[in-house]
C-alpha cells in the first residue's frame, strides 16, 4: 500500500532552498517552512567541526514511493548522510480534512485515496492546522468548543502555494500559521469538523487540517475525565 506520510527535514538555513527545490523536482512541491535553533552541545559541535546555526524545518507530504525517491536524491545530490548536513524522517498521516486538500498535497504523486495510516488503535492524535496568519484564536475557539485542550503555534512560509487555485478554487498566501493540538482519538473527528466549519476554506482563515497518530504521551492527564486510566 502507498500510504501518505508527513516528511520532516531539518537543515541549516543556508541550504534550505536546495532541499525545497529538490522536493519540487520530485512532486513534493507543497512545503511549509519554519525556523528552528539547534541545541547540540558545544563539544559535540567542535567534534564535527560545526557551528551553532539557525535551522530550517520543512514539512511536506509524500507517499512511500515518493519518500524513497526523495531520500535517495537527498543522499546523492545533497549529501544528507554527511554529519551536519541535516536529517529527514517521515510520520504516517492518519487523515486529511477533505478531498481537495488531499489532492493539493499529493499532486503528481501516485496516491490512492482512502488508504489509512498503518498505525491503529492509538489513544491520541496530533491535529495540525495550516491557516492564514492572524486566525489562531478562531481555530482554537472552534477546537475548545469540542473539549480540545491548548495548542502550539508556529509561523511558517509556504512554497508551492500557486497550485492551490487548481485544487481548492482560490489562491493561498505564502505566510502561514501551523497550529498543533493533541486530542483524544475519540474526539478527533468532531474537533476537525468544528475547525473546518468555523475556520475552514470558506472563511478568511482558509484552514487545512490533517492528523498524525500519537503512540505515547506524557502530561495529558488534564484531558482525562475523572477516574479514566491510560496505559501511557
Amino acid at each position: 500500500m502507498n500510504e501518505l506520510y508527513l516528511m520532516v527535514t531539518i537543515t541549516e538555513r543556508g541550504s534550505a532552498k536546495q532541499f525545497v527545490d529538490l522536493f519540487a523536482r520530485h512532486n513534493a512541491a507543497v512545503t511549509l517552512t519554519t525556523l528552528g535553533q539547534g541545541t547540540a552541545r558545544s563539544e559535540l559541535l567542535d567534534y564535527f567541526g560545526l557551528e551553532k546555526t539557525e535551522k530550517v524545518v520543512n514539512f511536506s507530504f509524500v507517499t512511500r514511493s515518493t519518500w524513497r525517491t526523495v531520500k535517495s536524491a537527498m543522499q546523492r545530490d545533497l549529501s544528507i548522510d554527511v554529519p551536519g548536513t541535516g536529517i529527514a524522517f517521515i510520520i504516517p498521516v492518519s487523515s486529511i480534512g477533505g478531498k481537495k486538500p488531499l489532492a493539493f498535497f499529493t499532486d503528481g504523486q501516485n496516491f490512492e485515496a482512502g488508504e489509512e495510516s498503518v498505525l491503529k488503535d492509538t489513544q491520541y492524535e496530533l491535529l495540525v492546522v495550516i491557516a492564514n496568519q492572524g486566525h489562531t484564536e478562531l481555530i482554537m475557539d472552534a477546537a475548545r468548543e469540542q473539549q480540545a485542550g491548548g495548542g502550539t503555534v508556529l509561523h511558517a512560509k509556504g512554497t508551492g502555494m500557486e497550485k492551490a487555485e487548481k485544487f481548492l478554487g482560490f489562491s493561498l498566501v505564502n505566510e502561514k500559521e501551523m497550529v498543533f493540538i493533541v486530542v483524544k482519538t475519540a474526539t478527533k473527528n468532531r474537533i476537525m469538523k468544528a475547525i473546518m466549519t468555523k475556520a475552514g476554506m470558506d472563511t478568511d482563515a482558509k484552514s487545512i487540517i490533517f492528523s498524525l497518530p500519537v503512540t505515547g504521551t506524557a502530561g495529558m492527564r488534564l484531558l482525562e475525565p475523572a477516574g479514566d486510566e491510560t496505559d501511557e
